[in-house]
């Protein structure tokens, strides 16, 4: 039997080797996407385009050499991050969501990237050294239990990676404690809607990675508002387009159109919430 402990091994070991991947000049580069991580299909035919990463290269404070494709969403894009904030990243990977929001916190701001992946915290902090930033810091931790004090952030965000976590509970109850009152999340994750077909969601995870830890929309949403969240808004939701040849494995012709109608599937969402000013 699979334990939570046994799952972060996995999913620290498969971020690991992704952190430390190099060109044959030995210079960082992304992952190149494959099975088991958020950034697209383990299939590299270009006939399946459903890179689940929204494009940040416009983005204000955007670093090509952080951004390992690892996404789902741009949180940052709705955080509602303001210059002076203290934003904390669950999950920060090589850094790319913090310099973004770096840029909207600005010098007087303070920037906290955590990850439990040492080789990442390692990546990102390399980044921060060459961009020479003195606010941006990164922490190595559990996001079940994050080695950061009560009431630190303004904003929090997370880019596809609570979907990872075994203990979704503990997570946002954590994310709730970190916050200060008055202070908000905004998180992109994956979702899932409707019931799938019986093993759709393992081949999924082949095809897309960053499946196999999805829930129900409406349990998610749940788990945050019994974190004590209020204010509960779903920013963005975009369907993670599985292409025909894999539902025609699981489903007759007519039954793909009736899947395709009912608005079922795997979703990309950004969620906002709010702690209670207490």
């Amino acid at each position: 039997m699979t334990t939570s402990e046994d799952l972060k091994a996995i999913v620290r070991q498969k971020y690991g080797e992704i952190a430390q991947q190099t060109d044959a000049q030995g210079v960082a580069v992304d992952c190149g996407c494959g099975p088991s991580s958020c950034c697209g299909p383990a299939n590299t035919d270009a006939s399946y385009s459903i890179l689940m990463n929204d494009e940040y290269s416009t983005v204000n404070g955007y670093v090509a050499e952080a951004d390992l494709g690892l996404g789902c969403g741009l949180p940052t894009e709705f955080a509602r991050i303001k210059p002076g904030d203290v934003v904390a990243d669950l999950g920060s990977g090589a850094g790319n969501d913090c310099f973004v929001a770096r840029a909207e916190t600005g010098e007087t701001g303070r920037v906290i990237g955590l990850d439990m992946t040492p080789a990442m915290i390692d990546r990102a902090r390399q980044n921060a050294k060459a961009l020479g930033f003195q606010n941006v810091e990164f922490v190595y931790g559990d996001i079940e239990d994050m080695p950061l004090p009560d009431n630190l952030a303004d904003v929090v965000v997370s880019n596809c990676v609570m979907n990872l976590v075994p203990d979704k509970t503990k997570a946002f109850a954590e994310t709730y404690r970190i916050l200060k009152p008055g202070g908000h999340f905004s998180i992109s994750d994956i979702v899932l809607l409707g019931e799938l077909p019986d093993g759709l969601q393992r081949d999924a995870e082949l095809y897309a990675g960053c499946v196999s830890g999805a829930i129900q929309q409406e349990a998610y949403l749940s788990i945050v508002a019994e974190a004590g969240f209020q204010n509960i808004l779903i920013q963005k939701q975009k369907e993670i387009n599985l292409p025909n040849e894999l539902l025609l494995n699981y489903l007759t012709l007519d039954e793909l159109r009736a899947y395709k109608q009912a608005k079922r599937g795997i979703f990309s969402i950004t969620v906002f919430a709010q702690k209670p000013v207490q």
